[in-house]
């Protein structure tokens, strides 16, 4: 058995060294266009920000290595243009010398990640421009940096406020340079909703980063990076981070048509519509967890997790299993990054996201700690769940802070892929010791508000549907201290802390109330409605409220 393997990194070399590992007979070849085929891209940017030293600690494996280890014939700098079905053939050229071969296959695997959408061209006497997703790349950006005057700080402009914009903002911070970061949409890291976004826009401002949203760079020259609204910035480099796309033209010049995301249609094998070409990774559409539709998840766990799938496929389908592995699971899309001192993670589809989509949902804020709260250290979680008010299945789930935020959303996206409701999660139980948790951990906290809407103990209202419903009649409580009042309020408000609500001559007609993080409001609503009142607790609170304020003013809106 001969199988050509194209593109290494994740997918790629996951597929060949599982392969091997069930089958030492088979002949297998990767064909990688550059000149590294093994390399952790995950960790280009702190190569670049200092906080990983050792270049040579990026290259997890080298050809050499591979064939010693492996037995893989790994050929770097050379390139697969096109694809012969009928014969399993490929032409492979040679990018060093142009010379081209043709190479016969049993099996082959596309693995040719994501490219760039488009590149800015650099000019002369302009700032240096690179991309962030390659060896050469991080190569390129060392030097410009390296070459900066001694005791200058260097400034940057990164053009994308995703995953890799985000890492670049924050590296290129931690090497001293002046920061701006340029992004299309209304706010950096577009799969949150709005006030979610705000801390993380807290966190870029407190770190000296200049935002600059719906704008985008129109050219650069020697005069600097000139923005559509008119502006110019003055830069040393520029990191262009605006997106990519799956890299699978190489299929459709072969008569394999694309699936509707851009990306390679696969089926739950990985398998093309041609049963010998399977495809891993970036490149390849994945099943939305959420919708069941196609979709795109540029994760590099999910690459290795196909690849794997490929290679037990090929091995079934030699013989080596007397059945068919299982199917792929469906993508959440679960995903963490830092900025700076903050760990933003995500999973499944977010509140904006359900709205234009049309589809019904149920909206839960809060604002636990990430450990019992008598113990020193703790700090802030801000956390939001989309849940099916239908099943009370887990649509999506938002959680930032500066501790704790990966173990909550590992333990959500794990809730989400078994198929637990939202109120399950109020009974998961969970490790818990004061410096690492609370008794009731704020995965729980998410489980009983789920409970209680579910059950219809009590009813809600979200931060952007607070003024209509104010101006249709509705009173605001402000539950909250004196203190808490003075230090900030929401206009319109009456004051009232909680402790004195049983006693206190309340208007006529329906009510909401407020604290601060929504914890006191449900105590208040509970009061409230055992009395005869309509009334809806503020979810998420002052807090959840003030966010999304600061996200609707003239600069994010």
């Amino acid at each position: 058995m001969r199988v050509i393997i194209v593109g290494g990194v994740a997918g790629g070399m996951s597929a060949a060294t599982r392969l091997r590992r069930l089958d030492e007979s088979a002949e297998i070849v990767v064909i990688e266009q550059g000149d590294y085929v093994s390399f952790a891209n995950c960790g280009l940017p702190y190569y670049v920000g200092g906080v990983i030293s050792d270049r040579q600690s990026l290259l997890l494996q080298t050809p050499e290595s591979l064939r010693a280890r492996f037995d893989l014939d790994v050929r770097t700098g050379t390139e697969v243009v096109s694809i012969d079905r009928s014969a399993r053939t490929v032409q492979v050229r040679d990018v060093r010398t142009g010379a081209v071969s043709s190479e016969a296959y049993d099996h082959l695997i596309i693995a040719t990640g994501a490219a760039p959408v488009s590149t800015f061209e650099a000019a002369a006497g302009g700032p240096a421009v690179a991309t962030l997703r390659t060896i050469d790349d991080v190569d390129h950006i060392t030097a410009v940096l390296d070459a900066l005057p001694a005791g200058a700080s260097g400034s940057a402009v990164v053009a994308g406020g995703g995953f890799i914009g985000l890492e670049a903002v924050d590296n290129l911070v931690r090497r001293g340079l002046d920061v701006t970061l340029v992004q299309h949409g209304a706010h950096p890291l577009s799969p949150l909703d709005p006030e979610m976004a705000a801390v993380v826009v807290d966190e870029l401002r407190a770190h000296g980063v200049e935002l600059r949203t719906r704008t985008t760079v129109q050219s650069i020259d020697a005069d600097g990076v000139h923005l559509d609204d008119g502006s110019t910035i003055a830069a040393d480099i520029v990191i262009d981070a605006r997106g990519v796309r799956p890299s699978g033209s190489l299929l459709t010049a072969a008569g394999l048509e694309a699936g509707a995301t851009g990306g390679i249609r696969v089926d739950g094998h990985q398998r093309t519509a041609d049963p010998r070409i399977l495809a891993v990774g970036d490149a390849a559409e994945k099943l939305d967890a959420v919708s069941g539709e196609p979709t795109l998840v540029t994760m590099a766990g999910l690459a290795n997790r196909h690849g794997r799938i490929a290679a037990d496929v090929i091995a079934a389908e030699e013989g080596l299993f007397d059945r068919m592995p299982v199917e792929s699971e469906s993508a959440a899309g679960v995903a963490i990054i830092g900025v700076f001192d903050l760990a933003v993670a995500m999973v499944g589809w977010s509140e904006r996201r359900l709205i234009a989509a049309g589809r019904s949902h149920r909206v839960i804020h809060a604002h636990p700690t990430d450990h019992a709260g008598y113990y020193p250290g703790a700090e802030r979680l801000t956390m939001k769940l989309l849940v099916d008010p239908c099943t009370d299945l887990i649509l999506g789930a938002q959680v930032i802070g500066r501790r704790g935020a990966d173990r909550r959303i590992d333990v959500i996206a794990t809730a989400m892929q078994a198929g637990l409701t939202a109120s399950q999660l109020s009974r998961l139980e969970l490790a818990y010791a004061p410096q690492y948790g609370s008794a009731k951990d704020p995965v729980n906290m998410l489980g009983y508000i789920a409970d209680n809407n579910a059950t219809g103990l009590t009813h809600s209202i979200q931060w952007h549907e607070l003024y209509e419903a104010l101006a249709s009649g509705a009173t605001l409580i402000d539950v909250r201290s004196a203190a808490e009042n003075d230090a900030g309020a929401i206009p319109g408000s009456v004051h009232i802390p909680v402790d004195e609500l049983r006693t206190a001559d309340l208007p006529e007609g329906d009510l909401i109330v407020h604290c601060q993080v929504g914890q006191r409001g449900h105590t208040a609503a509970r009061l409230l409605a055992q009395r005869g009142r309509h009334v809806r607790n503020l979810d998420g609170g002052y807090l959840t409220w003030s966010a999304g304020v600061q996200m609707t003013t003239k600069e994010f809106a």
